[in-house]
């Protein structure tokens, strides 16, 4: 039977047991798996459908979170990491070889960019950066030793929104493996491999879990050949989850619906009250009429998001007032946590960036990314008003 996606969040697979099963997915905190079988343990080592050796392998709680997000995202199967970055680096890393050529959106988050840049130092791999405004930017910038199209779902920190189904149809045009960031709408606002993405890639540590205690990321794969790639790509290079991390974001992702619903309702009344704030000069959440890729949000996206950025009027001086000003809301790198957190992302998370390249990817100087939680939203708006002033 077809379930909605809010359905699926709730219930996982679980292990069956002679006469009953667990209605939560047990943790299995083992790194290691004894065999009966020689022959068995030696086909365990070789693929990832063939049992638990090792939980750098895979672990059957891990393998609980892999399936129930792969489902979620419509892939043939997952491969949970140890963080988003080693999702984002075996994305990359297991595509990509020295001189090859990657064409990537010129917004995108900064821990990505630091990723292209040092595979570029140390292995020769060109990037070229786009918009990410026409699919014909692809057709443009494909050479004969590009490699892969890199996407965001919603761009951070200034949430653009890509047109995925022309973008991913132009990338597999040119041949190329497409692999979209997926982190910021998550599988319940937009499925990207149903619109072409051969890799989907999530930082678990944000919306999946949800609650600013686990770090931990995922790839998803469209096809079982990419999987096991990926799988085995990953695996050697020791970027597995940890079954602890596991277990806790399936426990986060039970509730992602309730979540994601309040997320976005606050994060849309948040960004119409700072459009008529004095002290902002421009706001940026896709879900106002006034964000430039609205229409393409509205087909692309079932909402638009808990992340609003927006532009403060005074420059870098107001964004470090602004984020020294705030008491309810947390003052803290990550996001999408139940409660509210500000970044300036000029100074800390695209601190790399030279102004040129913050300028190229919508970033000014006075930015501030919110990252808008669950509290009550008059609660949110006192303390976010307040800092303004």
């Amino acid at each position: 039977m077809d379930q909605h996606p809010a359905t699926r969040v709730v219930h996982q697979p679980t292990p069956t047991l002679p006469n009953s099963h667990p209605i939560s997915v047990p943790l299995y905190q083992a790194s290691n798996f004894a065999f009966d079988d020689p022959d068995a343990l030696a086909e365990a080592l070789g693929a990832p459908d063939c049992g638990f050796v090792y939980s750098r392998y895979g672990n059957p709680t891990t393998r609980a979170l892999e399936e129930t997000v792969a489902e979620l995202e419509g892939g043939a199967a997952a491969v949970a990491t140890a963080s988003g970055m080693g999702a984002v680096t075996s994305a990359l890393m297991g595509v990509l070889k020295t001189g090859d050529h990657v064409i990537a959106q010129n917004c995108l988050y900064g821990g990505t960019f630091a990723a292209l840049s040092y595979l570029h130092e140390h292995f020769d791999v060109e990037v070229s950066y786009i918009p990410g405004e026409d699919p014909a930017e692809v057709a443009a910038a494909v050479r004969p030793n590009t490699k892969m199209l890199y996407l965001e779902t919603i761009a951070n920190p200034v949430t653009r929104v890509v047109d995925l189904p022309a973008f991913l149809r132009a990338g597999k045009e040119a041949g190329l493996v497409t692999v979209v960031d997926n982190t910021f709408a998550t599988p319940l606002l937009c499925q990207p491999i149903r619109h072409g993405a051969d890799v989907v890639l999530h930082s678990i540590t944000k919306y999946l879990g949800g609650h600013s205690d686990v770090t931990a990321g995922i790839l998803v794969f469209a096809d079982d050949e990419r999987y096991r790639h990926g799988w085995h790509h990953t695996m050697e290079m020791g970027a597995m989850i940890d079954p602890f991390a596991s277990w806790l974001t399936l426990r986060g992702i039970q509730t992602l619906a309730l979540r994601m619903r309040q997320h976005c309702a606050n994060a849309g009344r948040i960004a119409e009250l700072l459009a008529a704030h004095p002290a902002v000069e421009k706001v940026h959440y896709p879900g106002l009429p006034t964000h430039p890729d609205h229409e393409v949000a509205r087909r692309v996206l079932s909402d638009f998001g808990g992340v609003v950025s927006f532009d403060l009027a005074g420059g870098r001086d107001a964004g470090y007032a602004f984020t020294k000003g705030v008491r309810l809301v947390k003052l803290a790198a990550s996001l999408g946590g139940v409660e509210t957190m500000a970044l300036h992302p000029a100074s800390t998370s695209h601190r790399q960036l030279d102004a040129a390249a913050l300028r190229s990817a919508g970033i000014a100087e006075g930015t501030i990314r919110l990252s808008v939680g669950i509290e009550h939203i008059d609660d949110i708006w006192a303390d976010v008003s307040q800092a303004l002033s």
